[in-house]
């Protein structure tokens, strides 16, 4: 039992660091891999659908524009938030 409890904190502790260097990424310039990367719950296809209605709708203007996206909820913003990053746009 103490082996098991042992043997799954070492493998919490390797997997730490990839949790702690997700995010920020910035949703208006970030291609579809490298949104899926850095945001929970949003894996190839959805980062593929935030691109394609940034190029289709333009920029997004907060995080919570990202509910817009068919497939992405509220929950999944709320998720993100802090990894959010929204740029304004040059002219």
């Amino acid at each position: 039992m103490m082996k098991t409890k042992a043997r799954l904190l070492t493998v919490l502790a390797a997997c730490l660091p990839l949790w702690a260097f997700a995010g920020p990424v910035d949703i208006n310039t970030a291609d579809a891999a490298t949104i899926s990367a850095e945001l929970k719950g949003v894996g190839p296809t959805k980062a593929q659908a935030i691109v394609e209605y940034r190029e289709k709708h333009g920029p997004f203007k907060s995080p919570a524009d990202l509910s817009l996206v068919k497939g992405i909820g509220e929950r999944t913003v709320e998720l993100n938030r802090d990894n959010i990053v929204v740029s304004t746009p040059k002219k």
